[in-house]
Protein backbone atom coordinates (compact mmCIF):
# COMPACT_ATOMS: atom_id res chain seq x y z
CA UNK A 1 0.00 0.00 0.00
CA UNK A 2 1.39 3.08 -0.99
CA UNK A 3 1.75 6.03 1.61
CA UNK A 4 -0.06 9.35 1.05
CA UNK A 5 2.10 12.54 0.40
CA UNK A 6 2.16 15.08 3.35
CA UNK A 7 -0.05 17.71 2.91
CA UNK A 8 1.62 19.85 5.21
CA UNK A 9 4.08 22.46 3.75
CA UNK A 10 7.84 22.46 4.17
CA UNK A 11 9.39 25.66 5.37
CA UNK A 12 9.72 27.44 9.03
CA UNK A 13 6.55 28.37 11.37
CA UNK A 14 6.32 31.34 12.58
CA UNK A 15 7.16 30.33 16.11
CA UNK A 16 10.74 29.28 14.72
CA UNK A 17 10.77 32.65 12.63
CA UNK A 18 10.68 34.71 15.41
CA UNK A 19 13.32 32.66 17.93
CA UNK A 20 15.39 33.09 14.76
CA UNK A 21 15.37 36.85 14.93
CA UNK A 22 15.95 36.53 18.26
CA UNK A 23 19.11 35.02 18.49
CA UNK A 24 20.22 36.73 15.27
CA UNK A 25 19.37 40.37 17.84
CA UNK A 26 21.71 39.45 20.45
CA UNK A 27 24.30 38.35 17.90
CA UNK A 28 24.45 41.41 17.02
CA UNK A 29 24.22 42.71 20.30
CA UNK A 30 26.73 41.23 21.12
CA UNK A 31 29.01 41.69 18.21
CA UNK A 32 28.60 45.26 19.04
CA UNK A 33 29.00 45.21 21.98
CA UNK A 34 32.61 43.87 21.92
CA UNK A 35 33.70 45.49 18.75
CA UNK A 36 32.36 49.31 19.10
CA UNK A 37 34.77 50.40 21.51
CA UNK A 38 37.53 48.67 19.45
CA UNK A 39 36.00 50.41 16.19
CA UNK A 40 35.92 53.86 18.29
CA UNK A 41 39.60 52.85 19.39
CA UNK A 42 41.02 53.27 16.15
CA UNK A 43 39.00 55.91 15.14
CA UNK A 44 40.71 57.95 17.78
CA UNK A 45 43.98 56.76 16.74
CA UNK A 46 43.76 57.72 13.39
CA UNK A 47 42.62 61.21 14.42
CA UNK A 48 45.52 61.43 16.80
CA UNK A 49 48.24 60.63 14.12
CA UNK A 50 46.43 62.83 12.03
CA UNK A 51 46.72 65.91 14.62
CA UNK A 52 50.01 65.00 14.98
CA UNK A 53 51.38 65.37 11.74
CA UNK A 54 49.42 68.37 11.16
CA UNK A 55 50.85 70.28 13.83
CA UNK A 56 53.52 71.59 11.72
CA UNK A 57 51.09 72.93 9.25
CA UNK A 58 49.23 74.54 11.97
CA UNK A 59 52.52 76.05 12.99
CA UNK A 60 53.86 76.69 9.36
CA UNK A 61 49.98 78.17 8.57
CA UNK A 62 49.73 80.48 10.99
CA UNK A 63 52.62 82.75 10.07
CA UNK A 64 51.50 82.59 6.70
CA UNK A 65 49.94 85.53 5.61
CA UNK A 66 47.79 84.95 2.62
CA UNK A 67 46.07 87.15 -0.20
CA UNK A 68 42.57 88.05 1.53
CA UNK A 69 43.55 87.86 5.00
CA UNK A 70 45.03 91.28 5.51
CA UNK A 71 43.58 93.72 7.48
CA UNK A 72 43.94 97.34 9.24
CA UNK A 73 44.94 95.48 12.12
CA UNK A 74 46.91 92.28 10.40
CA UNK A 75 49.67 93.38 8.18
CA UNK A 76 51.91 90.57 8.69
CA UNK A 77 52.28 87.04 8.82
CA UNK A 78 53.25 87.76 13.12
CA UNK A 79 50.05 90.16 13.01
CA UNK A 80 47.63 87.34 11.84
CA UNK A 81 49.84 84.68 14.41
CA UNK A 82 49.47 86.99 17.71
CA UNK A 83 45.28 87.53 17.04
CA UNK A 84 44.86 83.84 15.80
CA UNK A 85 46.54 82.89 18.65
CA UNK A 86 44.55 85.11 20.92
CA UNK A 87 41.04 84.55 19.19
CA UNK A 88 40.47 80.96 19.18
CA UNK A 89 38.78 80.56 22.30
CA UNK A 90 35.97 82.91 21.03
CA UNK A 91 33.53 80.46 18.42
CA UNK A 92 32.80 83.04 15.95
CA UNK A 93 36.45 82.76 15.09
CA UNK A 94 36.83 78.86 15.75
CA UNK A 95 40.35 77.83 14.16
CA UNK A 96 40.54 74.36 12.13
CA UNK A 97 43.36 72.49 10.38
CA UNK A 98 41.95 69.93 7.86
CA UNK A 99 43.58 68.40 4.13
CA UNK A 100 40.92 68.64 1.35
CA UNK A 101 41.52 67.22 -2.47
CA UNK A 102 43.35 70.71 -4.84
CA UNK A 103 42.98 71.43 -8.35
CA UNK A 104 46.86 71.44 -9.17
CA UNK A 105 45.91 73.58 -12.30
CA UNK A 106 43.95 76.07 -10.44
CA UNK A 107 44.54 78.44 -8.02
CA UNK A 108 42.58 80.95 -6.11
CA UNK A 109 43.34 84.23 -4.87
CA UNK A 110 45.02 83.00 -2.27
CA UNK A 111 47.38 80.55 -3.57
CA UNK A 112 45.22 77.81 -2.34
CA UNK A 113 44.22 75.31 -4.83
CA UNK A 114 40.43 75.04 -5.48
CA UNK A 115 38.92 72.04 -3.99
CA UNK A 116 38.22 69.19 -6.08
CA UNK A 117 34.25 67.55 -5.01
CA UNK A 118 34.20 64.62 -7.39
CA UNK A 119 35.64 61.53 -6.07
CA UNK A 120 38.07 59.48 -7.94
CA UNK A 121 40.90 60.47 -9.99
CA UNK A 122 44.80 60.07 -9.95
CA UNK A 123 46.31 61.24 -6.98
CA UNK A 124 49.03 63.96 -7.77
CA UNK A 125 47.70 64.50 -11.57
CA UNK A 126 43.73 65.08 -10.96
CA UNK A 127 44.47 66.39 -7.47
CA UNK A 128 46.87 67.03 -4.56
CA UNK A 129 45.92 66.26 -0.78
CA UNK A 130 46.70 69.93 0.45
CA UNK A 131 46.81 71.16 4.19
CA UNK A 132 45.06 73.36 5.93
CA UNK A 133 44.20 75.81 8.41
CA UNK A 134 41.37 78.23 8.31
CA UNK A 135 39.10 80.01 10.53
CA UNK A 136 35.01 79.59 11.03
CA UNK A 137 34.54 82.89 9.59
CA UNK A 138 37.06 82.45 6.06
CA UNK A 139 34.18 81.19 3.30
CA UNK A 140 36.50 78.80 2.03
CA UNK A 141 36.63 76.74 4.83
CA UNK A 142 33.03 75.47 3.80
CA UNK A 143 34.16 75.02 0.11
CA UNK A 144 36.92 72.88 1.37
CA UNK A 145 34.70 70.59 3.49
CA UNK A 146 33.19 69.80 0.28
CA UNK A 147 36.81 67.89 -0.83
CA UNK A 148 37.49 66.80 2.69
CA UNK A 149 40.82 63.97 2.72
CA UNK A 150 40.11 62.97 6.37
CA UNK A 151 38.91 64.58 9.32
CA UNK A 152 38.76 68.15 10.37
CA UNK A 153 39.89 69.19 13.94
CA UNK A 154 38.85 71.68 15.77
CA UNK A 155 42.02 73.47 17.50
CA UNK A 156 42.49 75.73 19.96
CA UNK A 157 45.73 77.60 21.16
CA UNK A 158 46.42 79.41 24.49
CA UNK A 159 50.10 81.31 24.85
CA UNK A 160 52.87 79.43 26.79
CA UNK A 161 54.80 82.31 29.26
CA UNK A 162 57.66 81.53 31.17
CA UNK A 163 57.81 81.18 34.90
CA UNK A 164 60.89 81.34 36.89
CA UNK A 165 61.48 78.16 38.57
CA UNK A 166 58.69 76.36 36.13
CA UNK A 167 59.22 76.56 33.00
CA UNK A 168 56.48 77.13 30.87
CA UNK A 169 53.09 77.32 31.84
CA UNK A 170 50.13 78.02 30.06
CA UNK A 171 48.40 81.62 30.29
CA UNK A 172 44.92 82.09 30.18
CA UNK A 173 42.75 81.66 27.37
CA UNK A 174 41.77 84.74 25.14
CA UNK A 175 45.29 86.61 26.49
CA UNK A 176 48.83 87.35 25.10
CA UNK A 177 50.98 88.48 27.89
CA UNK A 178 54.17 90.16 26.83
CA UNK A 179 57.19 88.31 28.36
CA UNK A 180 59.49 91.66 28.88
CA UNK A 181 56.90 93.46 30.57
CA UNK A 182 54.47 90.98 32.42
CA UNK A 183 51.84 92.89 31.11
CA UNK A 184 48.63 91.56 28.90
CA UNK A 185 49.07 93.48 25.10
CA UNK A 186 46.12 93.66 22.78
CA UNK A 187 48.13 94.61 19.33
CA UNK A 188 51.34 92.80 18.24
CA UNK A 189 53.03 95.99 17.82
CA UNK A 190 53.04 96.00 21.57
CA UNK A 191 54.76 92.58 22.05
CA UNK A 192 58.36 93.09 22.43
CA UNK A 193 59.61 89.48 22.19
CA UNK A 194 60.27 87.81 18.65
CA UNK A 195 58.72 85.22 19.82
CA UNK A 196 55.07 83.63 20.67
CA UNK A 197 55.19 79.71 22.59
CA UNK A 198 51.80 78.65 22.45
CA UNK A 199 49.58 75.56 23.61
CA UNK A 200 47.62 73.88 21.13
CA UNK A 201 44.73 71.55 21.52
CA UNK A 202 43.36 69.49 18.83
CA UNK A 203 39.39 68.23 19.48
CA UNK A 204 37.77 65.74 16.97
CA UNK A 205 34.20 66.77 15.46
CA UNK A 206 31.34 64.38 15.34
CA UNK A 207 30.44 65.04 11.55
CA UNK A 208 32.37 66.92 8.81
CA UNK A 209 29.27 68.06 7.62
CA UNK A 210 29.10 72.07 6.63
CA UNK A 211 25.78 72.26 8.03
CA UNK A 212 26.91 71.01 11.14
CA UNK A 213 29.92 74.08 11.47
CA UNK A 214 27.49 76.84 10.19
CA UNK A 215 24.77 76.22 12.20
CA UNK A 216 24.04 76.19 16.22
CA UNK A 217 25.23 72.48 17.03
CA UNK A 218 29.01 73.57 16.12
CA UNK A 219 28.03 76.57 18.94
CA UNK A 220 27.03 74.32 21.29
CA UNK A 221 29.63 71.80 20.88
CA UNK A 222 32.41 74.67 20.81
CA UNK A 223 31.54 75.97 24.44
CA UNK A 224 31.58 72.30 25.95
CA UNK A 225 34.23 70.62 24.06
CA UNK A 226 36.64 68.93 26.45
CA UNK A 227 39.33 66.34 26.11
CA UNK A 228 41.87 67.00 23.49
CA UNK A 229 42.40 64.17 21.36
CA UNK A 230 46.21 65.68 21.02
CA UNK A 231 48.65 68.67 22.39
CA UNK A 232 51.45 69.71 21.35
CA UNK A 233 53.71 73.03 22.01
CA UNK A 234 54.28 74.86 19.23
CA UNK A 235 55.68 78.46 18.48
CA UNK A 236 56.06 81.23 16.12
CA UNK A 237 58.45 83.94 15.19
CA UNK A 238 58.12 87.50 14.17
Amino acid sequence: MKSQPSSRNSGFTLLETVIAIGVLAVLITAFLAAFGPAMSGIRKSINVQEADRMASTLEQELANLRSGQETSDIKTGFDKSFYWIKQTNDAANALFVYQYRGNPSKHRADSTLEPVTQAGGVPGKDFIVQPMIRRLSDPLFVKDIAALEGPVLLVKTTQLIFNKGQGLAKGLPGEIKDPQLGTNVNKPDDYKEAVIAFYAEFYSMPTNSDTYFTGSAFTSRFKTVKYPIFTRNLAVRR
